[in-house]
């Protein structure tokens, strides 16, 4: 079989699954960007870390189903008159389109500009959650592709460190393979609860799982509650 053959096979394969998908329907239905929404709906779910009112930061937002998610439950009806207001700061590489409630900024999170861009819309606010599905542009080289992703976990547990409320959580999509014990290890340095957690919504054959952390230790809290 040659590789133009497999590559046809595959995409048809792809293809299938797709369209035969049920969070790919149900996103089409509800009417948000990508099937991704429901991988933040289950963690959000077993671990109840969102509410109305709060302080989410969403890294790797593009195209935007995470955001549409954080906005419609930040946002919810019923929250009450008097209920704080809720600030939604999402950030890609890539543009997104707008979402109303949400402050998007568009820049490379590796480079410095882009955190401080993040800081200055935070304007002194305590982060009550960061949210990250970043993800590197894959080689095909195992080892390169884990020390990307591993750059990039790194970068979001370390704004987290400098922003959360001592009580707040980190969310981060890593790779299984090289590099993911290392990766569990920085977590549990940081936060008093650390939880991997695959949802139902990733495809099985998916290499992708989240750590979820949450609570600072005291030697990691970089910042007071209000």
């Amino acid at each position: 079989m040659t590789s133009k053959t497999r590559g046809k096979k595959l995409n048809k394969a792809w293809l299938h699954d797709h369209l035969t998908d049920p969070y790919v329907r149900r996103a089409q239905t509800e009417g948000y960007r990508s099937r991704a929404a429901y991988k933040l709906a289950e963690i959000d779910e077993t671990f109840g870390l969102l509410r109305p009112g709060q302080t989410v930061v969403d890294l790797g937002a593009a195209p935007g189903a995470w955001s549409q998610y954080l906005r419609r439950r930040l946002l919810a009806e019923g929250a009450g008159q008097g209920a704080p207001a809720a600030t939604l700061l999402a950030l890609d590489l890539l543009p997104m389109e707008p979402i109303e409630g949400v402050s998007f900024l568009q820049g490379d999170f590796r480079e410095d500009e882009a955190p401080r861009a993040l800081e200055a819309a935070l304007q002194g606010r305590p982060v009550d959650v960061v949210v990250s599905d970043m993800a590197p542009n894959l080689s095909g080289v195992a080892s390169a592709d884990a020390a990307r992703m591993a750059d990039l976990v790194e970068l979001a547990v370390d704004f987290a460190e400098r922003h959360l409320r001592p009580g707040g959580a980190l969310v981060a999509k890593v790779f299984h393979g090289s590099g993911y014990s290392q990766l569990v290890e920085r977590f549990k340095r940081s936060f008093r609860v650390v939880k991997p957690y695959k949802p139902k919504a990733s495809r099985p054959r998916s290499a992708e799982t989240f750590l979820v952390g949450i609570g600072l230790k005291d030697g990691a809290a970089r910042v007071q509650s209000r």
